[in-house]
């Protein structure tokens, strides 16, 4: 598609000033009721481990194995895009998200559930792309604060309410009933969505490179896999596990690079060549990382520690993931009158202030005060998403959106996955230690989740840090870097 192409369709596609786009409203709708899966399982592990007989690092998987199947399919929705048109990508999407959820609603063992898990993650995988890659084309620039405030419903809101969404259905029914709600409610929603949405731009033919399809999975799969057999595995067999997976992500960069000089990489890398852009993707990795090991962790803490329900349990963190979707909106327009600065650097310290909190917990702390840390937290990842969405991809050219989408996507999953099986690894590690040397196994657990707190806490740290190092509007980025060449 030309860039006179695109700018046609964006002036065609884009609703009333101060309105958000109908093509963008459908897509977010679309996209929350997906990206809720992510996190729905968290809270039912235990109900899991028992119904199924597995272990609680199996039963992790299921949430493990979402966000790195995300991952791997994430890299080839850049070249999918590309190639179908708009309702198409999203039949797809839900189609695939659709089976899943059939299948997971039926599923007699963990290892089909499993597979149904990872059909979901394949339809949520075009979802997340298609929505960005669509907003940057058909919003205007000096709209785009307040319409992804919004977006942040489906991309930071979702993960965030899953575990109190999960909470409430658990009290009615099995961990089967996480997967029947949302059946219904995804068809009608498939249904209006193929009845409404327009198609924007035109489909452009492309090979793909499976090298770099293989690649991909391989090395970013082989990273958290690695990981998780730290913890009651052979050390040397994770080390190895490490080390082939970062042999595999230099060979897919390797590729790329390679495909670039021929005009057709699966992920094109000179989006990092743009400052802002780069500075961005690190802070996003690193607080999905902390954000996702501290909603494991949280529930693990409330149930098998303060022995509350999964219907306590979801109630307790459902303020602050309200907060958080609440905030969205305002936080965008925030964004659009002052930039993003002040937003983004108070959001990291407050972060790393949430984390740090958590860290003091004990077997009595008040009820009172994990609720406003919580809140503290999610209201403070609100201040910081929807500016370094906007700015990093901002600060990109039209004809790299895809790409810069996919990039951005790909390693907020990787990093969730990263952080989800570190702090499940530390804690696992320090308890069966404290509970080798004799310790009762409640506040060996208890033990061993103050420590994953506070690897929690040291991985904020470098969110302040790249905070400041954020520019204020990305026109002022691509104004700076145009005068630099």
């Amino acid at each position: 598609m030309s860039i006179g192409q695109l700018d046609s369709s964006a002036k065609s596609a884009t609703a009333v000033s101060g309105r958000t786009p109908a093509v963008i409203r459908l897509l977010v709708l679309a996209t929350f009721v997906v990206i809720l899966n992510e996190t729905i399982m968290i809270n039912a592990i235990p109900r899991l481990m028992g119904a199924l007989h597995i272990t609680e690092q199996t039963a992790q998987w299921l949430s493990t194995a979402f966000m790195l199947t995300m991952a791997a399919v994430i890299p080839i929705t850049g070249w999918f895009l590309q190639r179908v048109s708009t309702r198409r990508a999203y039949a797809t999407a839900m189609g695939l998200f659709l089976f899943g959820t059939a299948l997971a609603v039926v599923a007699p063992s963990f290892e089909v559930l499993l597979a149904a898990r990872i059909i979901q993650a394949s339809g949520t995988a075009v979802m997340m792309p298609l929505l960005m890659t669509t907003l940057m084309q058909v919003v205007p620039e000096a709209e785009r604060g307040r319409v992804m405030g919004n977006v942040t419903l489906a991309i930071s809101v979702a993960p965030a309410m899953g575990p109190a969404v999960s909470g409430l259905i658990l009290q009615f029914g099995s961990w089967r009933l996480l997967f029947a709600a949302v059946l219904p409610i995804a068809a009608v929603i498939t249904w209006r969505g193929l009845k409404q949405l327009k198609n924007i731009g035109e489909p452009q033919f492309s090979t793909i490179d499976w090298l770099s399809v293989v690649t991909a999975a391989a090395g970013f799969g082989g990273l958290v896999y690695g990981l998780s057999r730290f913890e009651g595995g052979d050390v040397r067999v994770a080390v190895a596990i490490v080390a082939a997976g970062l042999v595999a992500i230099a060979v897919f960069v390797i590729r790329q690079l390679w495909l670039q000089k021929r005009g057709v990489p699966l992920m094109d890398l000179r989006t990092l060549r743009h400052r802002t852009y780069t500075v961005a993707l690190i802070l996003m990795s690193v607080a999905f990382m902390a954000m996702l090991g501290s909603m494991i962790l949280l529930p693990l803490y409330l149930q098998n520690v303060r022995e509350l329900s999964p219907l306590q349990t979801g109630l307790l963190v459902m303020p602050g993931g309200l907060a958080m979707g609440l905030l969205g909106p305002t936080v965008g327009r925030v964004f659009d009158r002052f930039g993003g600065r002040v937003l983004v650097i108070p959001g990291a310290i407050g972060i790393t202030l949430a984390l740090a909190g958590l860290t003091q917990v004990t077997m009595t702390m008040p009820y009172w005060q994990l609720l406003g840390l919580h809140a503290l937290l999610m209201v403070s990842l609100a201040a910081t998403f929807t500016p370094v969405f906007t700015l990093g991809l901002g600060a990109v050219p039209p004809q790299l959106y895809s790409h810069g989408s996919s990039i951005l996507s790909t390693l907020q999953q990787v990093a969730a996955a990263f952080g989800t099986a570190l702090v499940i690894t530390v804690m696992s590690a320090r308890a069966d230690a404290l509970k080798s040397a004799g310790a009762a196994e409640v506040l060996a657990n208890l033990d061993g989740m103050r420590l994953a707190f506070i690897i929690g806490a040291v991985l904020s740290l470098p969110v302040v840090v790249t905070a400041v190092l954020l520019p204020a509007r990305a026109d002022s980025v691509v104004e700076l870097e145009e005068s630099g060449r």
